[in-house]
Protein backbone atom coordinates (compact mmCIF):
# COMPACT_ATOMS: atom_id res chain seq x y z
CA UNK A 1 0.00 0.00 0.00
CA UNK A 2 1.45 3.66 -0.98
CA UNK A 3 2.08 5.63 2.35
CA UNK A 4 0.15 8.93 2.02
CA UNK A 5 1.92 11.87 0.87
CA UNK A 6 4.15 13.46 4.01
CA UNK A 7 5.61 16.89 3.60
CA UNK A 8 8.21 16.30 6.61
CA UNK A 9 9.26 13.46 4.80
CA UNK A 10 11.88 14.65 2.47
CA UNK A 11 13.81 16.66 5.24
CA UNK A 12 13.57 13.53 7.71
CA UNK A 13 15.25 11.91 5.00
CA UNK A 14 17.79 14.57 4.85
CA UNK A 15 18.26 14.50 8.27
CA UNK A 16 18.96 10.88 8.03
CA UNK A 17 21.68 11.20 5.36
CA UNK A 18 23.27 14.25 7.27
CA UNK A 19 24.08 12.25 10.50
CA UNK A 20 25.33 9.07 8.55
CA UNK A 21 27.59 11.66 6.56
CA UNK A 22 28.77 13.31 9.79
CA UNK A 23 30.60 10.24 10.85
CA UNK A 24 32.91 10.03 8.34
CA UNK A 25 33.36 13.89 7.22
CA UNK A 26 34.57 14.34 11.54
CA UNK A 27 36.97 11.47 11.14
CA UNK A 28 38.41 12.18 8.59
CA UNK A 29 38.56 16.27 9.23
CA UNK A 30 42.02 17.48 9.26
CA UNK A 31 41.79 18.43 12.59
CA UNK A 32 40.88 14.80 13.82
CA UNK A 33 43.07 13.60 16.45
CA UNK A 34 44.15 9.94 15.50
CA UNK A 35 43.66 8.34 19.09
CA UNK A 36 40.50 5.93 19.82
CA UNK A 37 39.00 8.34 22.39
CA UNK A 38 38.71 10.87 19.93
CA UNK A 39 36.34 8.50 17.60
CA UNK A 40 34.53 7.46 20.70
CA UNK A 41 33.65 10.70 21.53
CA UNK A 42 32.87 11.55 17.73
CA UNK A 43 29.53 9.84 18.40
CA UNK A 44 29.05 10.81 21.78
CA UNK A 45 29.56 14.58 19.64
CA UNK A 46 26.74 13.80 17.06
CA UNK A 47 24.78 12.10 19.19
CA UNK A 48 24.44 15.15 21.62
CA UNK A 49 23.67 17.73 19.00
CA UNK A 50 20.98 15.88 17.25
CA UNK A 51 19.57 15.37 20.91
CA UNK A 52 19.71 19.68 21.41
CA UNK A 53 18.46 20.24 17.85
CA UNK A 54 15.68 17.93 18.30
CA UNK A 55 14.97 19.05 21.67
CA UNK A 56 15.18 23.00 20.69
CA UNK A 57 13.65 23.27 17.43
CA UNK A 58 11.40 20.13 16.78
CA UNK A 59 10.09 19.83 20.18
CA UNK A 60 10.54 24.18 21.36
CA UNK A 61 6.73 25.50 21.69
CA UNK A 62 6.95 29.53 22.11
CA UNK A 63 3.33 29.24 23.15
CA UNK A 64 3.76 26.83 25.99
CA UNK A 65 7.16 26.86 26.54
CA UNK A 66 9.19 24.85 29.06
CA UNK A 67 13.41 25.10 29.41
CA UNK A 68 15.15 21.83 28.49
CA UNK A 69 18.70 20.87 29.68
CA UNK A 70 20.81 21.70 26.60
CA UNK A 71 24.61 21.20 28.36
CA UNK A 72 25.11 18.78 31.02
CA UNK A 73 26.80 15.52 31.79
CA UNK A 74 24.73 13.49 29.06
CA UNK A 75 25.27 16.61 26.24
CA UNK A 76 28.73 17.83 25.60
CA UNK A 77 28.99 20.01 22.43
CA UNK A 78 29.74 23.56 21.69
CA UNK A 79 31.66 24.69 25.09
CA UNK A 80 30.14 22.65 27.30
CA UNK A 81 31.06 22.87 31.45
CA UNK A 82 31.33 20.18 34.15
CA UNK A 83 30.00 22.58 36.37
CA UNK A 84 27.17 23.79 34.58
CA UNK A 85 23.97 23.74 33.75
CA UNK A 86 21.99 25.05 30.60
CA UNK A 87 18.86 25.43 29.35
CA UNK A 88 17.03 26.72 26.35
CA UNK A 89 13.04 27.86 25.31
CA UNK A 90 12.10 29.83 22.05
CA UNK A 91 10.99 33.20 22.42
CA UNK A 92 7.91 34.78 20.58
CA UNK A 93 9.58 38.73 20.48
CA UNK A 94 5.44 39.67 20.13
CA UNK A 95 4.42 37.93 23.49
CA UNK A 96 4.83 38.60 27.31
CA UNK A 97 6.67 35.97 29.84
CA UNK A 98 7.09 35.44 33.38
CA UNK A 99 10.16 33.49 34.77
CA UNK A 100 10.24 32.30 38.41
CA UNK A 101 12.99 30.00 39.81
CA UNK A 102 14.79 28.73 42.69
CA UNK A 103 18.33 29.52 43.32
CA UNK A 104 19.43 26.24 45.00
CA UNK A 105 22.81 26.04 45.51
CA UNK A 106 24.09 27.77 42.27
CA UNK A 107 27.07 30.51 43.27
CA UNK A 108 25.68 31.99 39.56
CA UNK A 109 23.00 31.85 37.62
CA UNK A 110 21.43 34.15 34.89
CA UNK A 111 19.14 34.19 31.84
CA UNK A 112 20.47 35.58 28.24
CA UNK A 113 17.79 36.11 25.52
CA UNK A 114 19.32 35.92 21.95
CA UNK A 115 18.33 37.50 19.20
CA UNK A 116 19.13 36.51 15.31
CA UNK A 117 17.51 34.43 12.49
CA UNK A 118 14.62 31.86 13.14
CA UNK A 119 15.27 28.86 10.84
CA UNK A 120 17.97 27.07 13.23
CA UNK A 121 20.89 29.17 12.53
CA UNK A 122 22.86 30.28 15.85
CA UNK A 123 22.12 33.77 17.12
CA UNK A 124 23.90 36.65 16.25
CA UNK A 125 23.38 39.15 19.55
CA UNK A 126 22.27 39.32 23.27
CA UNK A 127 19.12 41.19 23.10
CA UNK A 128 19.42 41.55 27.32
CA UNK A 129 20.55 39.09 30.16
CA UNK A 130 19.42 39.29 33.69
CA UNK A 131 21.93 37.46 36.51
CA UNK A 132 21.97 36.67 40.20
CA UNK A 133 23.53 40.04 41.18
CA UNK A 134 21.00 42.10 39.50
CA UNK A 135 17.97 40.17 40.56
CA UNK A 136 15.49 40.21 43.58
CA UNK A 137 16.31 37.17 45.42
CA UNK A 138 14.46 36.35 48.81
CA UNK A 139 15.90 34.29 51.52
CA UNK A 140 14.64 31.17 50.17
CA UNK A 141 16.49 31.51 46.99
CA UNK A 142 12.97 32.74 44.72
CA UNK A 143 13.41 35.01 42.51
CA UNK A 144 10.70 36.45 39.47
CA UNK A 145 11.06 38.09 36.36
CA UNK A 146 9.50 39.11 32.61
CA UNK A 147 10.71 38.86 29.41
CA UNK A 148 8.36 40.88 26.85
CA UNK A 149 7.88 43.29 24.19
CA UNK A 150 6.19 45.88 26.61
CA UNK A 151 7.50 47.11 29.78
CA UNK A 152 6.35 45.67 32.82
CA UNK A 153 6.63 45.79 37.14
CA UNK A 154 9.86 44.37 38.38
CA UNK A 155 13.26 43.58 36.90
CA UNK A 156 13.17 41.80 33.37
CA UNK A 157 14.23 42.05 29.63
CA UNK A 158 12.98 44.03 26.89
CA UNK A 159 12.11 42.18 23.86
CA UNK A 160 13.15 43.17 20.02
CA UNK A 161 11.83 42.07 16.82
CA UNK A 162 14.36 39.64 16.12
CA UNK A 163 14.11 37.87 20.05
CA UNK A 164 14.30 34.03 19.25
CA UNK A 165 15.35 32.30 22.50
CA UNK A 166 15.99 32.26 26.20
CA UNK A 167 18.92 30.43 27.52
CA UNK A 168 19.61 30.27 31.30
CA UNK A 169 22.47 29.14 32.82
CA UNK A 170 23.60 28.35 36.85
CA UNK A 171 27.23 27.03 37.86
CA UNK A 172 27.47 25.39 40.84
CA UNK A 173 30.68 24.44 42.53
CA UNK A 174 29.32 20.85 43.47
CA UNK A 175 27.50 19.88 40.76
CA UNK A 176 27.27 16.39 41.80
CA UNK A 177 25.53 17.17 44.76
CA UNK A 178 24.61 20.37 44.80
CA UNK A 179 21.19 21.46 44.19
CA UNK A 180 20.57 23.26 40.63
CA UNK A 181 18.33 26.16 39.90
CA UNK A 182 14.77 25.34 39.40
CA UNK A 183 13.86 27.29 36.73
CA UNK A 184 9.98 27.75 34.63
CA UNK A 185 8.59 30.08 32.60
CA UNK A 186 5.19 31.16 31.05
CA UNK A 187 3.64 32.65 28.18
CA UNK A 188 0.98 35.36 29.77
CA UNK A 189 -0.93 35.42 26.59
CA UNK A 190 -4.33 33.93 25.27
CA UNK A 191 -3.53 31.62 22.86
CA UNK A 192 -5.21 29.79 19.84
CA UNK A 193 -6.05 26.17 20.00
CA UNK A 194 -3.20 24.82 18.89
CA UNK A 195 -2.80 21.89 16.10
CA UNK A 196 0.10 20.37 14.35
CA UNK A 197 0.48 20.86 10.70
CA UNK A 198 2.36 18.93 7.85
CA UNK A 199 4.35 22.82 7.15
CA UNK A 200 4.83 23.85 10.93
CA UNK A 201 6.75 20.46 11.58
CA UNK A 202 8.24 20.62 8.16
CA UNK A 203 9.87 24.09 9.21
CA UNK A 204 10.83 22.64 12.96
CA UNK A 205 12.64 19.80 11.55
CA UNK A 206 14.47 21.70 8.54
CA UNK A 207 15.77 24.09 11.34
CA UNK A 208 16.93 20.99 13.16
CA UNK A 209 18.81 20.05 10.19
CA UNK A 210 20.14 23.63 9.74
CA UNK A 211 21.46 23.57 13.29
CA UNK A 212 22.77 20.09 13.14
CA UNK A 213 24.93 21.19 9.68
CA UNK A 214 26.25 24.79 11.33
CA UNK A 215 27.37 22.81 14.24
CA UNK A 216 29.40 20.46 12.19
CA UNK A 217 30.98 23.48 10.13
CA UNK A 218 32.54 24.64 13.48
CA UNK A 219 34.51 21.50 14.35
CA UNK A 220 36.76 19.88 14.85
CA UNK A 221 38.50 23.05 15.99
CA UNK A 222 42.40 23.40 15.90
CA UNK A 223 44.51 22.87 19.19
CA UNK A 224 47.13 25.51 17.47
CA UNK A 225 50.38 25.94 19.52
CA UNK A 226 51.00 23.15 22.34
CA UNK A 227 51.03 23.92 25.53
CA UNK A 228 49.97 27.78 25.81
CA UNK A 229 47.54 29.48 27.10
CA UNK A 230 45.94 33.19 25.29
CA UNK A 231 45.94 35.69 26.99
CA UNK A 232 42.48 36.59 28.58
CA UNK A 233 40.18 38.76 26.62
CA UNK A 234 37.58 41.01 28.50
CA UNK A 235 33.76 40.49 29.29
CA UNK A 236 32.54 41.22 25.25
CA UNK A 237 30.71 43.92 23.84
CA UNK A 238 29.55 41.36 21.25
CA UNK A 239 28.97 37.58 21.31
CA UNK A 240 28.39 34.89 18.65
CA UNK A 241 26.24 32.15 19.01
CA UNK A 242 25.02 31.51 22.79
CA UNK A 243 28.16 32.97 24.43
CA UNK A 244 27.60 34.47 28.00
CA UNK A 245 27.53 38.28 27.63
CA UNK A 246 29.25 38.84 31.35
CA UNK A 247 32.38 36.48 31.06
CA UNK A 248 35.78 36.84 30.12
CA UNK A 249 37.83 34.39 28.53
CA UNK A 250 40.94 32.25 27.87
CA UNK A 251 41.85 29.44 25.63
CA UNK A 252 44.97 27.00 25.46
CA UNK A 253 46.16 23.76 24.53
CA UNK A 254 47.99 20.87 26.19
CA UNK A 255 50.04 18.06 24.00
CA UNK A 256 51.66 15.95 26.84
CA UNK A 257 54.20 12.73 26.10
CA UNK A 258 54.24 10.27 28.70
CA UNK A 259 54.96 11.49 31.86
CA UNK A 260 54.93 14.80 31.66
CA UNK A 261 52.84 17.93 33.14
CA UNK A 262 51.11 21.14 31.91
CA UNK A 263 51.72 23.77 35.08
CA UNK A 264 49.24 26.49 35.14
CA UNK A 265 49.61 29.62 37.07
CA UNK A 266 48.24 32.55 37.34
CA UNK A 267 45.83 35.45 39.91
CA UNK A 268 42.24 35.62 39.21
CA UNK A 269 39.90 39.08 39.75
CA UNK A 270 37.43 39.38 42.08
CA UNK A 271 34.50 37.88 40.57
CA UNK A 272 31.43 35.46 41.10
CA UNK A 273 32.83 32.16 39.62
CA UNK A 274 35.72 30.84 37.65
CA UNK A 275 36.79 27.49 36.23
CA UNK A 276 38.94 25.46 34.12
CA UNK A 277 37.80 22.83 31.76
CA UNK A 278 39.67 20.36 29.90
CA UNK A 279 37.99 19.84 26.43
CA UNK A 280 38.58 17.83 22.88
CA UNK A 281 38.26 19.32 19.61
CA UNK A 282 34.98 19.14 19.66
CA UNK A 283 34.59 21.71 22.48
CA UNK A 284 33.10 18.66 24.37
CA UNK A 285 34.43 18.09 28.67
CA UNK A 286 35.98 15.25 29.30
CA UNK A 287 34.09 12.72 31.57
CA UNK A 288 33.55 14.45 35.15
CA UNK A 289 31.96 11.24 36.33
CA UNK A 290 35.31 9.55 36.62
CA UNK A 291 38.09 11.98 37.25
CA UNK A 292 38.57 15.53 38.05
CA UNK A 293 38.71 16.80 34.67
CA UNK A 294 38.00 20.86 35.91
CA UNK A 295 38.34 23.07 38.80
CA UNK A 296 36.81 26.03 39.93
CA UNK A 297 37.54 29.01 42.21
CA UNK A 298 35.48 26.92 45.13
CA UNK A 299 37.42 23.97 44.95
CA UNK A 300 41.05 25.46 43.91
CA UNK A 301 43.49 25.02 47.21
CA UNK A 302 45.17 28.87 46.51
CA UNK A 303 48.74 29.81 47.65
CA UNK A 304 49.51 32.11 50.31
CA UNK A 305 49.65 35.15 48.19
CA UNK A 306 46.21 34.54 46.88
CA UNK A 307 47.54 33.00 43.60
CA UNK A 308 47.18 29.34 42.21
CA UNK A 309 48.96 26.36 40.86
CA UNK A 310 47.00 24.02 38.61
CA UNK A 311 48.59 21.00 37.49
CA UNK A 312 47.73 19.09 34.07
CA UNK A 313 48.00 15.43 33.54
CA UNK A 314 47.10 11.80 32.88
CA UNK A 315 48.85 10.61 36.17
CA UNK A 316 48.60 12.13 39.96
CA UNK A 317 51.08 14.19 40.74
CA UNK A 318 50.16 14.26 44.28
CA UNK A 319 49.33 18.14 44.05
CA UNK A 320 45.70 19.35 45.51
CA UNK A 321 44.75 21.35 42.46
CA UNK A 322 45.39 18.00 39.55
CA UNK A 323 43.20 18.20 36.79
CA UNK A 324 43.16 14.56 34.67
CA UNK A 325 43.46 14.69 31.09
CA UNK A 326 42.04 10.79 30.85
CA UNK A 327 44.33 9.36 28.92
CA UNK A 328 44.51 12.48 25.66
CA UNK A 329 48.15 13.49 25.17
CA UNK A 330 46.46 16.72 23.45
CA UNK A 331 43.54 18.95 24.16
CA UNK A 332 42.02 22.35 24.62
CA UNK A 333 41.97 24.55 28.34
CA UNK A 334 39.36 26.69 28.34
CA UNK A 335 39.11 29.57 31.61
CA UNK A 336 36.11 31.36 32.21
CA UNK A 337 35.31 33.96 34.97
CA UNK A 338 32.09 35.68 35.07
CA UNK A 339 31.59 39.43 36.23
CA UNK A 340 35.02 39.64 36.99
CA UNK A 341 36.15 43.13 38.35
CA UNK A 342 38.88 43.36 35.75
CA UNK A 343 40.50 41.26 33.52
CA UNK A 344 42.46 38.18 34.43
CA UNK A 345 46.08 38.51 34.30
CA UNK A 346 48.25 36.25 31.36
CA UNK A 347 48.25 33.16 32.73
CA UNK A 348 51.84 31.44 32.71
CA UNK A 349 52.68 27.98 31.73
CA UNK A 350 55.79 25.31 32.66
CA UNK A 351 55.87 21.78 31.07
CA UNK A 352 57.50 19.30 33.65
CA UNK A 353 59.10 15.36 32.85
Amino acid sequence: MALPLNQASPVFKEILAELALLEERMLAHPEALQDEQFIAETYKWIFSITQVAFDCFVWGDSTRPQFVDIVGPTKKWGGDNTDAFYQYCPIDPARTYWVRGRSGDAVYLSLTVYGGPNDGRYSERIIGSLNDRELDVNDRGEFRFWISATPQDGPGILLEADAVAAITRDYLADPTNGERTRWQIACVDDCAPWRETPEDLTRRMTAALTWIRDQAAIVPIPLGVRNRVDPPYPVPSTTFGWAAGDAAYAMGSFGLSSGQSLVLRGVSPECAFWNLCCWNPYLHTYNAAHDRVSINSETIQLEADGSWEIVVSDHDPDHPNWVCTQGHSEGLLWFRWFLPATTPAPIRVEVRG
